[in-house]
């Protein structure tokens, strides 16, 4: 698996403990993150894997005023 398919499912992976029932901005995640010693510089780190793994459908990219990210599992 490659660093960015890492990065990827520890995001996952915490957003999914966290139970998030909504879809969440890079800063909120990069603040579960945070509070789970993940290492990550910033929200715009978070911002570049979600929008690369976007194209390939496993995160929907609400396009709003700041954007969100939707990575909960689909049915």
């Amino acid at each position: 698996m490659s660093a960015r398919g890492r990065e990827f499912e520890r995001i996952r992976e915490v957003v999914s403990e966290a139970s998030a029932d909504e879809p969440l901005t890079a800063r909120e995640i990069l603040t579960l993150l945070d509070e789970r010693d993940e290492e990550f510089e910033s929200a715009h780190e978070i911002a570049t894997v979600l929008g690369r793994r976007a194209r390939h459908g496993d995160v929907t990219v609400i396009r709003s005023s700041p954007y969100r990210y939707d990575i909960r599992e689909r049915a």
